[in-house]
């Protein structure tokens, strides 16, 4: 039997939708049933998932459980069964992916407003797939897939439903162990996202895990996929701003903002003040080193950073006696130089923290419980420790919209001969030939993948150099 074809369906409907490391756009728009319907099979033919098992989870989305119940037709029509693990954070989906050893879809669109809908697809054991490692292929194949049908297979496979919540917050607390710390009272903004319930899971008692010496204050617990708070997208400052007020009336420890599909985590000290991805990088990253030294490992210990994070993370990685791998920014290319490296840990700006103990996936709750471990510890506040991780300025991405990228390349590259260094690793990083009374700086400047932006990163040993860089670097980005 195969299933009917859709007239509407076309390369071009699924180029809209597919980007460089997901499937994301429009509900009922740009992303509809039947295309959802087209790329489970063409997943299940690129991941030779006949005959084996595909999970798929969702987010609080109001589509998603009907985007999620279309991937497993178009994924059994195909022969593979369907693994339905229901609401779900994304690296409760990466932990399903890795301890079953299966591929994975997870119907999210992350931090993106409410009208928006997406899918993460993975390979067995959490592996990324991007454009350039599959999505392409699948994408393609979809392509045929809406134009001529699905074609059913012998033995169509089956779904079934498990709940691996409690053993997701199981797995992390063996990962690192909270029962020893001091008290701490912490605010936790779920942004209406699947923090909601992972939080009190992992770090509450929801799952029926023993208590830890945290108080746990919600803010927007509430999974409600309309963000009526807030959007649930905390590398957006205004998006902070309730959690920032509400840890200093609460007079809490520290606070946690998750994004969206909770796979993200943002920090904010007891003052509201927010700590950087960056730090918390550096902070994460020595306590992965001592980790696995202390387990006897010898040799090489890789961790990996983007190049959009601060000086201080390679900085402390070399400090420590481990190798700090410079990559490009991009979540699937990152879980790929994981593997590739054997890093035990990676970072990046955008606070997506990767785990060699998770599958190379990015995981924001383990990343959110290594800091409360290495806080917990001491006896200082959270803005003390943030301090010594953060000696340099940063400015934060600022976006600018530019439609001729070389023209403003080649004003960059004219202004800054013979004072700086000039790379393109990813986009076009700039840093100053440092003379012995002149501070340190560098940049970074990157088109955006699906808008008509640049993206602009600043670094300065001090506010002042930083600030004179960015302001020169706008002015020509906006010339």
């Amino acid at each position: 039997m195969i299933s009917a074809p859709d007239p509407s369906g076309s390369i071009a409907s699924l180029s809209a939708v597919v980007k460089a490391y997901d499937i994301r756009g429009l509900v009922d728009e740009q992303l509809t049933e039947p295309i959802v319907e087209a790329v489970a099979a063409a997943f299940v033919d690129e991941v030779d998932a006949a005959g084996g098992t595909v999970v798929v989870g969702h987010d609080m989305r109001d589509s998603s459980p009907r985007f999620a119940a279309a991937f497993a037709r178009g994924a059994a029509a195909r022969g593979a069964s369907v693994t339905e693990i229901g609401l779900c954070s994304t690296d409760e989906s990466y932990y399903a992916s890795g301890a079953l050893a299966a591929p994975a879809a997870m119907f999210t669109a992350s931090h993106n407003p409410a009208a928006y809908n997406g899918i993460k697809l993975s390979r067995a054991g959490a592996q990324g797939i991007s454009l350039d490692t599959g999505l392409a292929a699948i994408r393609d194949r979809a392509a045929g897939y809406l134009e001529h049908g699905i074609p059913s297979v012998a033995e169509p496979g089956a779904v079934t439903t498990r709940d691996v919540l409690a053993d997701y917050a199981a797995y992390l607390r063996g990962l690192v162990d909270l029962s020893g710390i001091r008290p701490l009272k912490i605010l936790v903004d779920a942004g209406n996202g699947m923090a909601g319930l992972t939080v009190p899971a992992v770090l509450g008692e929801a799952a029926g895990l023993p208590r830890l010496p945290l108080e746990l204050v919600p803010l927007y617990f509430e999974l409600d996929g309309t963000f009526p708070n807030h959007e649930a997208n905390p590398l957006e400052p205004a998006n902070l701003v309730d959690l920032q007020r509400a840890v200093v009336e609460h007079g809490a420890d520290l606070g946690l903002a998750f994004d969206g599909d909770a796979d993200r985590c943002f920090v904010v000290d007891e003052r509201g003040t927010a700590v950087t991805p960056s730090a918390v990088a550096a902070i994460v990253a020595l306590r992965e080193i001592a980790r696995v030294r202390a387990a006897g490992e010898t040799g090489e210990v890789a961790v990996i950073h983007n190049l959009i994070t601060s000086r201080v993370v390679p900085e402390t990685i070399e400090r420590a006696g481990a190798v700090a791998v410079r990559t490009r920014v991009g979540h699937s290319l990152i879980k790929d130089r994981m593997r590739e490296t054997g890093a035990v840990f990676g970072g990046e700006h955008s606070a997506h923290y990767y785990f060699r103990d998770f599958w190379g996936a990015d995981n924001g709750m383990l990343a959110a419980m290594h800091l409360l471990a290495e806080f917990g510890a001491q006896t200082g506040p959270l803005s003390e420790l943030s301090a010594r991780f953060t000696p340099y300025a940063l400015s934060g991405e600022v976006n600018s919209t530019v439609e001729d990228v070389p023209a403003a390349y080649a004003r960059i590259f004219e202004a800054f001969t013979g004072r700086a260094e000039f790379d393109e690793l990813d986009g076009l990083t700039v840093e100053g030939i440092t003379a012995i009374d002149e501070p340190f700086w560098w940049f970074n400047v990157r088109p955006s993948n699906t808008e008509p932006l640049l993206r602009l990163n600043v670094e300065g040993a001090d506010e002042a150099t930083m600030i004179r860089i960015r302001d020169e670097v706008l002015a020509l980005i906006r010339a």
